[in-house]
Protein backbone atom coordinates (compact mmCIF):
# COMPACT_ATOMS: atom_id res chain seq x y z
CA UNK A 1 0.00 0.00 0.00
CA UNK A 2 1.16 3.28 -0.67
CA UNK A 3 1.83 5.93 2.21
CA UNK A 4 1.84 9.72 1.42
CA UNK A 5 4.45 12.13 2.12
CA UNK A 6 4.05 13.98 5.56
CA UNK A 7 2.40 17.85 4.62
CA UNK A 8 0.08 20.27 5.33
CA UNK A 9 -3.07 18.37 6.89
CA UNK A 10 -5.94 18.57 4.58
CA UNK A 11 -9.94 17.76 5.16
CA UNK A 12 -12.01 15.53 3.06
CA UNK A 13 -15.50 15.89 1.73
CA UNK A 14 -17.34 12.53 1.46
CA UNK A 15 -20.73 13.84 -1.51
CA UNK A 16 -23.19 11.12 0.36
CA UNK A 17 -26.52 12.94 -0.12
CA UNK A 18 -27.91 11.41 -3.48
CA UNK A 19 -30.67 9.06 -3.53
CA UNK A 20 -29.75 6.01 -6.18
CA UNK A 21 -32.98 6.12 -7.51
CA UNK A 22 -31.31 3.91 -10.60
CA UNK A 23 -30.79 0.74 -7.46
CA UNK A 24 -34.19 1.19 -6.34
CA UNK A 25 -35.85 -0.45 -4.64
CA UNK A 26 -31.93 -1.48 -2.47
CA UNK A 27 -31.63 1.98 -1.62
CA UNK A 28 -35.05 3.10 -1.70
CA UNK A 29 -34.65 3.32 2.09
CA UNK A 30 -31.29 2.82 2.70
CA UNK A 31 -27.98 4.91 1.74
CA UNK A 32 -25.88 3.75 -1.12
CA UNK A 33 -22.43 4.58 0.17
CA UNK A 34 -23.05 2.07 2.88
CA UNK A 35 -24.01 -0.86 1.24
CA UNK A 36 -21.59 -3.92 1.57
CA UNK A 37 -19.57 -5.36 -0.84
CA UNK A 38 -17.61 -8.42 0.39
CA UNK A 39 -18.89 -7.82 4.12
CA UNK A 40 -17.77 -4.32 3.73
CA UNK A 41 -19.14 -0.86 3.44
CA UNK A 42 -18.27 1.18 0.16
CA UNK A 43 -17.56 3.88 2.23
CA UNK A 44 -15.20 2.51 4.56
CA UNK A 45 -13.32 1.01 1.63
CA UNK A 46 -13.01 4.61 1.01
CA UNK A 47 -12.41 6.21 4.08
CA UNK A 48 -9.66 3.39 5.42
CA UNK A 49 -7.79 4.02 2.41
CA UNK A 50 -7.51 7.63 2.38
CA UNK A 51 -6.74 7.43 6.53
CA UNK A 52 -3.54 5.62 5.70
CA UNK A 53 -1.87 8.88 4.25
CA UNK A 54 -2.25 10.47 7.96
CA UNK A 55 -2.41 13.34 6.59
CA UNK A 56 -6.91 14.17 6.68
CA UNK A 57 -7.60 15.69 10.24
CA UNK A 58 -11.04 15.40 9.51
CA UNK A 59 -13.70 13.23 7.57
CA UNK A 60 -16.77 15.33 6.54
CA UNK A 61 -20.13 13.46 5.26
CA UNK A 62 -22.41 15.41 3.67
CA UNK A 63 -25.92 13.54 3.57
CA UNK A 64 -29.45 14.01 3.45
CA UNK A 65 -31.88 14.36 6.09
CA UNK A 66 -33.67 11.12 5.14
CA UNK A 67 -30.18 9.03 5.32
CA UNK A 68 -28.50 10.93 8.33
CA UNK A 69 -29.61 8.69 11.09
CA UNK A 70 -28.03 5.55 8.90
CA UNK A 71 -24.54 7.15 8.41
CA UNK A 72 -24.41 8.65 12.25
CA UNK A 73 -25.09 5.15 13.13
CA UNK A 74 -21.82 4.14 11.14
CA UNK A 75 -19.88 7.23 12.22
CA UNK A 76 -20.54 5.75 15.94
CA UNK A 77 -19.28 2.43 15.21
CA UNK A 78 -15.97 2.98 13.42
CA UNK A 79 -12.70 2.79 15.01
CA UNK A 80 -10.53 5.48 13.66
CA UNK A 81 -9.27 8.12 15.65
CA UNK A 82 -9.59 10.75 12.74
CA UNK A 83 -12.64 13.53 13.75
CA UNK A 84 -15.70 12.39 11.48
CA UNK A 85 -17.98 15.19 11.29
CA UNK A 86 -21.80 14.19 9.30
CA UNK A 87 -23.71 17.01 8.25
CA UNK A 88 -27.23 17.41 7.24
CA UNK A 89 -28.00 19.24 4.22
CA UNK A 90 -31.86 18.85 5.15
CA UNK A 91 -33.42 17.05 1.94
CA UNK A 92 -35.74 14.24 1.97
CA UNK A 93 -36.24 13.46 -1.62
CA UNK A 94 -34.30 13.07 -5.15
CA UNK A 95 -36.43 16.10 -6.19
CA UNK A 96 -35.61 18.78 -3.33
CA UNK A 97 -31.94 17.71 -3.27
CA UNK A 98 -29.38 20.58 -3.36
CA UNK A 99 -26.72 19.32 -5.86
CA UNK A 100 -23.47 18.09 -5.60
CA UNK A 101 -21.45 21.73 -5.32
CA UNK A 102 -24.11 22.95 -3.16
CA UNK A 103 -23.37 20.49 -0.79
CA UNK A 104 -19.54 21.11 -0.74
CA UNK A 105 -20.68 24.69 -0.31
CA UNK A 106 -22.66 24.08 2.51
CA UNK A 107 -19.95 21.91 4.37
CA UNK A 108 -17.09 24.95 3.52
CA UNK A 109 -19.71 27.31 4.89
CA UNK A 110 -20.96 25.52 8.29
CA UNK A 111 -17.36 24.06 9.09
CA UNK A 112 -15.64 27.09 8.49
CA UNK A 113 -13.10 25.29 5.73
CA UNK A 114 -10.25 27.13 5.13
CA UNK A 115 -7.31 23.93 4.34
CA UNK A 116 -6.81 22.01 1.12
CA UNK A 117 -9.85 20.00 0.67
CA UNK A 118 -10.39 16.43 -0.72
CA UNK A 119 -13.89 15.72 -2.19
CA UNK A 120 -15.02 12.52 -3.28
CA UNK A 121 -18.24 11.00 -3.91
CA UNK A 122 -19.05 8.22 -1.44
CA UNK A 123 -20.24 5.40 -3.66
CA UNK A 124 -17.44 4.44 -5.79
CA UNK A 125 -15.12 1.16 -5.49
CA UNK A 126 -11.42 1.31 -6.29
CA UNK A 127 -8.67 -1.06 -7.23
CA UNK A 128 -5.86 1.32 -5.86
CA UNK A 129 -4.80 3.84 -2.70
CA UNK A 130 -6.14 7.25 -3.04
CA UNK A 131 -2.98 8.25 -1.09
CA UNK A 132 -1.50 8.20 -4.47
CA UNK A 133 -3.62 11.05 -5.50
CA UNK A 134 -2.43 13.16 -2.09
CA UNK A 135 0.95 12.50 -3.35
CA UNK A 136 0.35 13.64 -6.74
CA UNK A 137 -1.22 17.08 -5.30
CA UNK A 138 1.18 17.76 -3.01
CA UNK A 139 3.79 17.52 -5.96
CA UNK A 140 2.17 19.83 -8.12
CA UNK A 141 0.90 22.31 -5.50
CA UNK A 142 -2.45 23.21 -7.25
CA UNK A 143 -5.73 21.76 -7.20
CA UNK A 144 -6.13 18.43 -8.92
CA UNK A 145 -8.44 16.06 -10.73
CA UNK A 146 -8.07 12.09 -12.24
CA UNK A 147 -8.36 11.21 -15.28
CA UNK A 148 -9.11 8.19 -17.11
CA UNK A 149 -9.41 6.89 -20.96
CA UNK A 150 -12.49 6.24 -22.70
CA UNK A 151 -12.96 4.86 -25.99
CA UNK A 152 -16.86 4.68 -26.03
CA UNK A 153 -17.95 8.54 -26.96
CA UNK A 154 -21.61 7.76 -25.63
CA UNK A 155 -20.23 6.99 -22.12
CA UNK A 156 -18.11 10.63 -22.57
CA UNK A 157 -21.25 12.34 -23.15
CA UNK A 158 -22.58 11.43 -20.00
CA UNK A 159 -19.86 11.93 -17.95
CA UNK A 160 -16.77 14.84 -17.64
CA UNK A 161 -14.18 15.41 -20.43
CA UNK A 162 -10.59 17.02 -20.12
CA UNK A 163 -8.21 18.19 -22.02
CA UNK A 164 -5.08 18.42 -20.84
CA UNK A 165 -0.94 19.46 -22.13
CA UNK A 166 2.29 17.09 -22.24
CA UNK A 167 2.54 18.35 -18.46
CA UNK A 168 -1.15 17.46 -17.14
CA UNK A 169 -1.90 20.81 -17.14
CA UNK A 170 -5.83 20.98 -17.67
CA UNK A 171 -6.66 23.55 -20.73
CA UNK A 172 -10.47 22.33 -20.55
CA UNK A 173 -12.72 20.66 -19.02
CA UNK A 174 -16.82 19.99 -19.71
CA UNK A 175 -19.55 18.46 -17.72
CA UNK A 176 -21.24 15.55 -20.25
CA UNK A 177 -20.57 17.38 -23.71
CA UNK A 178 -22.54 17.08 -26.53
CA UNK A 179 -19.69 16.75 -29.15
CA UNK A 180 -16.46 15.48 -26.78
CA UNK A 181 -12.99 16.73 -27.84
CA UNK A 182 -10.90 14.44 -25.94
CA UNK A 183 -11.15 10.52 -24.54
CA UNK A 184 -10.11 11.67 -21.21
CA UNK A 185 -12.84 11.16 -18.48
CA UNK A 186 -12.36 12.81 -15.27
CA UNK A 187 -13.98 10.66 -12.36
CA UNK A 188 -15.34 12.13 -8.94
CA UNK A 189 -12.14 12.72 -7.07
CA UNK A 190 -10.65 16.28 -6.54
CA UNK A 191 -8.38 18.21 -4.23
CA UNK A 192 -9.14 21.40 -4.06
CA UNK A 193 -5.91 23.96 -2.88
CA UNK A 194 -6.95 25.81 -0.24
CA UNK A 195 -7.26 28.65 -2.38
CA UNK A 196 -9.54 27.46 -4.71
CA UNK A 197 -11.66 26.34 -2.31
CA UNK A 198 -12.25 29.93 -1.15
CA UNK A 199 -14.29 30.27 -4.47
CA UNK A 200 -16.81 27.37 -4.25
CA UNK A 201 -19.35 30.53 -3.13
CA UNK A 202 -18.71 32.80 -5.94
CA UNK A 203 -18.72 30.43 -8.60
CA UNK A 204 -22.38 29.28 -7.94
CA UNK A 205 -22.95 33.33 -7.62
CA UNK A 206 -21.76 33.38 -10.89
CA UNK A 207 -23.90 30.58 -12.17
CA UNK A 208 -21.87 27.85 -11.85
CA UNK A 209 -24.25 24.51 -12.43
CA UNK A 210 -24.49 22.61 -9.04
CA UNK A 211 -25.28 19.37 -9.72
CA UNK A 212 -22.76 17.31 -10.64
CA UNK A 213 -19.45 17.82 -9.13
CA UNK A 214 -17.35 18.42 -11.60
CA UNK A 215 -19.15 21.32 -12.54
CA UNK A 216 -17.09 23.56 -9.99
CA UNK A 217 -14.05 22.35 -11.47
CA UNK A 218 -15.18 23.38 -14.97
CA UNK A 219 -15.16 26.68 -13.65
CA UNK A 220 -12.37 26.73 -11.92
CA UNK A 221 -10.21 25.24 -15.28
CA UNK A 222 -11.03 29.03 -16.61
CA UNK A 223 -9.62 30.65 -13.71
CA UNK A 224 -6.90 28.66 -11.68
CA UNK A 225 -4.10 26.16 -12.56
CA UNK A 226 -5.02 22.56 -12.17
CA UNK A 227 -3.43 19.30 -13.18
CA UNK A 228 -4.47 15.63 -13.62
CA UNK A 229 -3.25 12.67 -12.72
CA UNK A 230 -4.04 9.54 -14.86
CA UNK A 231 -5.82 7.27 -12.62
CA UNK A 232 -3.86 3.84 -11.87
CA UNK A 233 -6.09 1.89 -11.54
CA UNK A 234 -9.85 0.89 -12.03
CA UNK A 235 -13.00 2.76 -10.86
CA UNK A 236 -16.13 0.83 -9.77
CA UNK A 237 -19.37 2.85 -10.37
CA UNK A 238 -22.41 1.23 -8.65
CA UNK A 239 -25.37 2.03 -10.69
CA UNK A 240 -27.63 -0.45 -10.74
CA UNK A 241 -28.38 -3.67 -9.22
CA UNK A 242 -26.97 -5.68 -11.81
CA UNK A 243 -23.65 -3.75 -11.06
CA UNK A 244 -23.80 -3.79 -7.59
CA UNK A 245 -23.67 -7.82 -7.83
CA UNK A 246 -20.93 -7.82 -10.67
CA UNK A 247 -18.83 -6.08 -8.59
CA UNK A 248 -19.35 -7.80 -5.13
CA UNK A 249 -18.24 -10.91 -6.93
CA UNK A 250 -15.18 -9.24 -8.47
CA UNK A 251 -14.14 -8.02 -4.79
CA UNK A 252 -14.74 -11.60 -3.44
CA UNK A 253 -12.95 -13.05 -5.74
CA UNK A 254 -9.95 -11.07 -4.99
CA UNK A 255 -9.99 -11.46 -1.56
CA UNK A 256 -10.32 -15.22 -2.18
CA UNK A 257 -6.91 -14.60 -4.31
CA UNK A 258 -5.29 -12.73 -2.37
CA UNK A 259 -5.97 -15.36 0.47
CA UNK A 260 -4.94 -17.73 -1.69
CA UNK A 261 -1.61 -16.01 -2.81
CA UNK A 262 -0.77 -15.22 1.24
Amino acid sequence: MSYCRWGEIMKCLVLAAGYATRLYPLTENFPKPLLKVNNKTILDYLVDDINNSNKIDEFVIVSNHKFVDFFNEWKNNKDINTKITIIDDGTISNETRLGAVKDIELAIKKLNINDDLMVIAGDNLLDFSLCEFIDYFENKKTTCIMRFYQENIQKIKKSAEVVINSEDMVLSMREKPENPSSNWCVPPFYIYSKNDVKMVESALKDGCKYDAPGSFIEYLSKKSKIHSMEMPGNRYDIGTLESYKEICNIFENRERGLKLWK
